[in-house]
């Protein structure tokens, strides 16, 4: 370092020498936190979309438990039983309820991938992060991502003014 890079500061108790402060103007700084912002909404934009494409995938796997009941409710795996066919309603019941939940899920998680990709409603945004901290494990790790970045009081403004 060159000498000219030090300044003499003075404390309390004694005399020493400092390096010193590098003054950032705010307008520099308020640019780099506004480019870490975008960065981190973009990722989150995009863990969504990943998160909402591995949901839908496992909520597809009770389709084989509907197609047993559907099975069991038409007669075609055992005819003539009733309880057969009320152990059919369950199935079919049980994994509609599963899927279709599972389905709507991610569904909402593309739907807010693509809001913070628009920075658009950001309320909503912050429901389905809490919502996603259901889905253990990447879901915990992602939600709560979210709202750590989306509480920013940086953040919020930037939807506001979307």
């Amino acid at each position: 370092m060159r000498s000219t890079d030090w300044r003499w500061r003075t404390g309390r108790s004694a005399r020493s020498w400092a390096p010193a402060k590098a003054t950032v103007s705010a307008s520099l700084e308020d640019a780099l936190v506004a480019a870490r912002d975008d960065e981190h909404l973009r990722l989150l934009a995009i863990f969504h979309y990943v998160l909402a494409a591995f949901t839908a995938l496992f909520a597809l796997l009770p389709t084989l438990h509907l197609l047993m009941g559907i099975g069991m409710l038409s007669g075609h795996l055992s005819p003539g039983d009733s309880d057969a066919r009320f152990v059919g309603g369950i199935l079919v019941g049980i994994a509609l309820v599963f899927i279709l939940g599972g389905l709507g899920m991610a569904a909402l998680l593309a739907w807010t991938g693509r809001n913070l990709s628009k920075r658009r409603h950001h309320l909503a945004c912050l429901i389905v992060a809490g919502l996603c901290c259901a889905i253990a494990p990447f879901g915990t790790v992602l939600g709560v991502c979210s709202l750590i970045v989306l509480l920013r009081p940086a953040v919020k403004a930037r939807f506001a003014t979307a």
